[in-house]
């Protein structure tokens, strides 16, 4: 019922949750059809029975801690108390704490107050000072995330390809880190949070202040990610994520907005779909592929958990 639901929704002018492209002429049979061609495409990450079960180690619970406690001090006295038998929800509840009363760049900001607070003093600035962004350096950085992360975005590997370290350059290098399934998104089920909570600021963190250049690709289809040490991050406003709609069918913003309004908080507040202009492209709708960064750029993601 759901699929036919977003399938109608296609043809009501509401805009295909799967990114299918269909011209106003096109007939409610064959509206209905391409969207449930690609809703059967791809399986829904969030249900229940692929959920992922983590089996938290207490070194797990004290990086949780840890972390939840350095956002909790970033916030208004009072705001949130850091229970003592710590669960991976209650960090995904604080770090929802600081969107409330945020514009995007005071979110970017607290965030990256609270990574500068998890390493020693002078640190970054000695490192971007003096290791240079070569692939040793990078190779190293994603091994180190590779294995850091594990509590947090869950299971991930290394993986070698070629990485654009300056315009129109590649090099084959092993430092992408390609996370399987994040543990924050598939717990979030927000698009604002995984842009401005982790993507956004964390690029900025290495890039910036470690002077490792980081461009994360999380793909909404799938809820995977790729964690490109070496390669610079494009402006918010170029990135994919910047237009990429709310989780459908289960936020309340999803019908009637185009892209996820907490991505930007200097966006417009509402944006209302525009009727689908564009003609149907020759051929069947390609079903969206799973597991690479190119496919959250082609589509919006059609289910999640969130009210985003």
């Amino acid at each position: 019922l759901q699929r036919l639901h977003s399938c109608m929704r296609c043809y009501a002018g509401a805009g295909c949750p799967r990114g299918t492209i269909l011209s106003q002429g096109t007939s409610a049979a064959a509206a209905v059809a391409a969207a449930i061609y690609r809703c059967h495409a791809q399986v829904d990450p969030f249900a229940p029975e692929n959920k992922v079960t983590y089996n938290d180690s207490p070194l797990d619970k004290i990086f949780m801690k840890l972390f939840t406690q350095k956002i909790a001090d970033q916030l208004e006295p009072g705001t949130f108390h850091v229970p003592s038998n710590i669960q991976y929800e209650d960090f995904v509840q604080v770090s929802k704490e600081i969107f409330r009363g945020r514009s995007t760049q005071e979110q970017h900001a607290l965030v990256r107050r609270v990574l500068l607070s998890l390493v020693p003093p002078g640190i970054p600035a000695a490192c971007k000072a003096l290791f240079r962004p070569t692939r040793w350096a990078a190779e190293v950085n994603a091994a180190v995330a590779s294995w850091g992360f594990f509590w947090l975005v869950g299971d991930s590997e290394l993986r070698s390809q070629g990485v654009e370290v300056a315009p129109g350059v590649l090099r084959e290098q092993a430092s992408v880190v390609h996370i399987k399934k994040c543990r924050y998104l598939e717990a979030s089920g927000c698009v604002g949070l995984c842009v401005n909570m982790c993507k956004v600021p964390t690029q900025s963190f290495f890039t910036n202040d470690f002077g490792m250049p980081l461009t994360m690709n999380p793909n909404f289809e799938d809820l995977s990610c790729e964690m490109v040490f070496g390669q610079a991050p494009p402006p918010l406003e170029q990135d994919a994520v910047y237009t990429q709609s709310c989780f459908v069918p289960h936020c309340s913003l999803a019908d009637r907005i185009e892209a996820c309004p907490k991505t930007d908080s200097e966006r417009a507040k509402v944006l209302v779909r525009a009727p689908r202009q564009q003609q149907v492209p020759a051929g069947p709708p390609a079903a969206v592929g799973a597991g690479s960064s190119s496919s959250s750029r082609s589509g919006s993601s059609r289910s999640g958990n969130s009210s985003s």
